[in-house]
């Protein structure tokens, strides 16, 4: 999909992405669709998702964000969680020291804006009381700046295996302003990856 287009059409179309998804709320049918089994926690479903993910801009200091990977699972507590996965060059050092992991909740409105949303991926200090983790994926460890300063994705699905979300930098001091961590993410499932792992 990525391939398709010129870098400067895939930047904009990310950023409409946001705005497209979010027509889905006007409609009640619409608005209760998702863009993957485990997100809607159907069925008890307990498997490992992959998503190929694209913004349109991160800070230098995390350039990496512009591409990665994100891994969604299924807790023995029955709880949903993930975790950001570096596809850059230094992705071998940084994913398994700070590996990044986060909550899924299920939640309707992005705090910073009172935008409508589907799901939150709240980062916290990234030390989650996880007891089981996926094979081959490192135990939870102390998440670095700027991922330790509040930061939550906000979802939207889009459409079948896609999702697009907003990063925020909420911030632990009460007085500090919510900011954008980056532009809006596109997110594609992975259909070859997560088949291997279900």
């Amino acid at each position: 999909m990525y391939a398709a287009c010129t870098p400067y059409v895939l930047l904009r179309l990310i950023s409409r992405a946001w705005e497209i998804a979010g027509t889905r709320y006007e409609d009640t049918k619409l608005a209760k669709k998702s863009a993957s089994n485990l997100l809607s926690n159907g069925d008890g479903v307990k498997s490992l998702e992959f998503w190929n993910c694209r913004t349109s801009g991160g800070p230098m200091s995390i350039a990496w964000i512009n591409f990665f990977k994100k891994a969604l699972f299924c807790g023995k507590d029955g709880k949903t969680y993930g975790r950001v996965i570096d596809e850059s060059v230094l992705a071998g050092i940084s994913n398994s020291l700070y590996p990044l992991y986060f909550m899924v909740r299920q939640l309707n409105e992005v705090m910073p804006t009172e935008q409508p949303c589907d799901l939150a991926y709240e980062f916290g200090d990234g030390l989650l009381d996880l007891h089981d983790y996926p094979q081959g994926f490192p135990k939870a460890a102390k998440h670095p700046w700027p991922f330790n300063d509040q930061v939550v994705i906000y979802i939207r699905h889009l459409g079948p295996g896609v999702l697009v979300g907003q990063a925020w930098q909420e911030g632990e001091a009460l007085q500090q302003v919510p900011k954008k961590l980056c532009d809006e993410i596109l997110m594609v499932k992975d259909y070859n990856l997560s088949g291997e792992h279900q």
